[in-house]
């Protein structure tokens, strides 16, 4: 998994804390001691996914699109990878590799990625956050009575 998905989980792990209200990506930076420049990036990509909206303006951020049990993690994962090509022969084109012809390491690694995916694929956001308070006092949020946050 590469850290732009990693950022990716934890940036939808801070929105399923906050869903009443937007947070800047400032917010998630600041929380996990992450670069701001690259979880902008992670956030418009979140947001072509579908999994985020951005709201411009004064009282803009960005929030969940969707409610957390709605937000698949396998989804999440396939779509924040560039590539999930493992070994050469994997990926798009033409491979070099002088085995391709008779080598069976393709059909190894194929079925090692469908169990690593097929995992995430039987998780959800909700999954996640099923802990709200004890990831809110790591991420050193304050959490209202009702189970949302207000602001950090």
């Amino acid at each position: 998994m590469t850290l732009h998905t990693d950022y990716a989980l934890r940036m939808l792990i801070f929105l399923a804390l906050r869903p009443d209200a937007p947070c800047i990506v400032g917010d998630v930076a600041e929380a996990y001691g992450l670069s701001h420049n690259h979880l902008l990036k992670v956030a418009r990509r979140l947001a072509q996914l579908g999994a985020v909206t951005t709201l411009r303006g004064r009282a803009g951020g960005i929030m969940l699109a969707k409610e957390p049990e709605d937000i698949e993690l396998g989804a999440i994962v396939r779509g924040m990878e560039e590539s999930l090509a493992l070994v050469e022969c994997m990926g798009v084109g033409e491979s070099t590799c002088v085995l391709t012809q008779g080598c069976r390491l393709k059909g190894i690694v194929t079925e090692a990625l469908d169990a690593y995916l097929a995992v995430f694929d039987r998780y959800t956001l909700a999954d996640l956050v099923t802990n709200r308070q004890a990831l809110a006092g790591l991420l050193d949020l304050k959490m209202e009575t009702s189970g949302a946050t207000a602001s950090a």
